[in-house]
């Protein structure tokens, strides 16, 4: 099959049936979509249909679950009237086009509370994504990257956040050197960035960052029916940090594009990647970021992999992205104020226009459940616009339970891989044995010193025995004596007193 069935055309002359049937193009993927609409328009429902398309042609996907109702896709759907409705208007037939049943499915938590824990280490999240984890400013970005380099340079590995905040400390205790060769690094910048990492360790950030690390290859597991596995990021809980989110899915992305090889334009993608309230990923975003996002969209389709942004309005993503996004899916918008209409009409304006209906009218009075689709046909041209009913999902819509999930859980390929943190030697514990090693040097010195003073005053009572000179005046022995001290070093004169001692014994 070189499409998928995405729904059925609805016609303004008749309600039995679709006129045509509406379909992706699975070559076409890799030109990324959208699905855009406002709350409890349909968005989630459209998104899990594609995702059991997707799985069903042997695509694995990755996407995240903001509510904890698209966990539903992993077992089997509940027969419906409804539903039937539907299936004989798009045309699809019960047991051969549709069959209630559920997807292979495996569930991530970076929290691992709800998933299998996911995991990253600081050096791979880089300086660019960290310093917006950690919302810092110019100046105390220029900061962090220059103790990445010293990192790099001293040969310290940077695993958690124990061990990016030993090297800030270890870069402070040696600012002045570091200074002259990297640049000038304020003690306030430092600290700054210090409080940023407690703030990230208190919302849950140290759970991120460790080992074991994240394979990326388990995003392209098939089952052995060469289903494409399902991938759910559980986002409940980490929606409440959209910074945490954000800087998550787009390290994600970038690992990707960084670790797959080229394949150019194949037949159907390895891997579809879905960014969810994906209005967040660009919220108070640096242009140098969204430069960096727009690159990776780009570029990545030459890696196999498909990317689609699931957000409430198209106008959320930044033009150079949206101009990316060939494949679009787009449910009612509510236009109540001028500036919702004023909305409404750009998005309406950015389709290819089907005389058979006003686009503009359609796009604020559609049904839940229905929605405005445009895709690619196999040219790579975009095709009319067509108000579509989309197809019901064939697994359960709504939450599993807790039982559900932990058994889902615990039959997982991957449980017991992840489970387990493991702490390696990294930085922190390079620094901390470096620092030990430095006392304890220090305090060998200091012993070496005190030694020396005592054999010294040893050496000064021995030679004045018996002088019987006291006073303010100093006899000829004294003097002989403090200049005999001043002249030899602490070993000859340890072996002159412990000669002294062996002779006198």
């Amino acid at each position: 099959m070189t499409s998928i069935i995405l729904g059925g055309a609805v016609s303004e002359n008749s309600s039995l049936t679709a006129k045509k049937k509406v379909v992706i193009e699975l070559s076409m993927l890799t030109r990324h979509g959208i699905i855009a609409g406002a709350t409890g328009t349909g968005k989630t429902v459209s998104l899990q249909v594609l995702v059991e398309q997707f799985s069903q042609q042997g695509i694995p996907v990755f996407t995240a679950d903001a509510k904890g109702d698209l966990a539903g896709v992993a077992t089997a759907g509940t027969p419906n009237e409804r539903i039937d409705e539907r299936l004989r208007f798009i045309g699809l037939e019960k047991g051969t086009d549709f069959v209630y049943k559920g997807f292979p499915s495996v569930f991530w938590d970076i929290y691992g509370k709800n998933g299998h824990p996911i995991r990253t280490t600081v050096s791979e999240m880089g300086p660019l994504l960290l310093s917006r984890l950690l919302d810092l400013n110019d100046t105390q970005d220029a900061i962090l990257y220059m103790i990445f380099k010293i990192a790099d340079d001293e040969g310290l590995l940077l695993v958690d956040l124990k061990d990016l905040k030993s090297v800030i400390n270890f870069v402070g205790e040696n600012r002045k050197v570091f200074s002259n060769e990297y640049g000038n690094i304020s003690t306030a910048s430092l600290n700054a960035i210090i409080r940023q990492i407690l703030v990230l360790e208190e919302s849950g950030g140290s759970e991120f960052f460790g080992e074991k690390a994240f394979d990326f290859n388990q995003l392209l597991k098939k089952d052995f029916s060469g289903n494409g596995v399902v991938n759910i990021l559980d986002a409940q809980k980490l929606m409440h940090n959209n910074r945490i989110y954000s800087a998550f899915l787009l390290w994600l992305l970038s690992e990707l594009f960084e670790q797959l090889p080229e394949v150019g334009d194949e037949e159907k993608p390895k891997l579809v990647f879905f960014f969810d309230e994906a209005h967040l990923l660009f919220q108070d975003t640096p242009k140098v970021l969204v430069e960096k996002i727009e690159q990776v969209v780009r570029l990545i389709r030459s890696k196999g992999v498909s990317v689609f942004f699931v957000t409430q309005n198209a106008l959320d993503i930044p033009e150079e992205v949206r101009g990316q996004l060939g494949n679009r899916i787009q449910h009612a918008l509510r236009a109540f104020t001028p500036k919702e209409q004023k909305s409404a009409k750009i998005a309406a304006q950015t389709f290819r226009e089907n005389p058979a209906f006003s686009t503009e009218e359609k796009i604020s009075t559609m049904k839940v459940g229905y929605a405005l689709v445009s895709t690619l046909d196999k040219d790579g041209s975009p095709t009319v616009v067509e108000c579509t009913m989309i197809r019901p999902p064939q697994s359960r819509m709504g939450v599993l339970t807790a039982e559900e999930r932990i058994e889902k859980i615990k039959n997982s390929p991957v449980y017991g891989i992840y489970e387990q943190k493991i702490d390696n030697e990294s930085a922190f514990e390079v620094l901390k044995e470096r620092a030990e090693k430095k006392q304890k040097l220090l305090e060998e010195q200091s012993g070496e010193k005190r030694e020396e003073g005592e054999e010294r005053g040893l050496l000064w009572r021995v030679l004045n025995a018996g002088t019987g000179k006291s006073g303010k005046r100093q006899g000829f022995v004294e003097t002989f004596t403090k200049q005999v001290i001043r002249s030899l070093g602490s070993r000859l004169v340890t072996k002159i007193v412990r000669g002294i001692l062996g002779s006198m014994k």
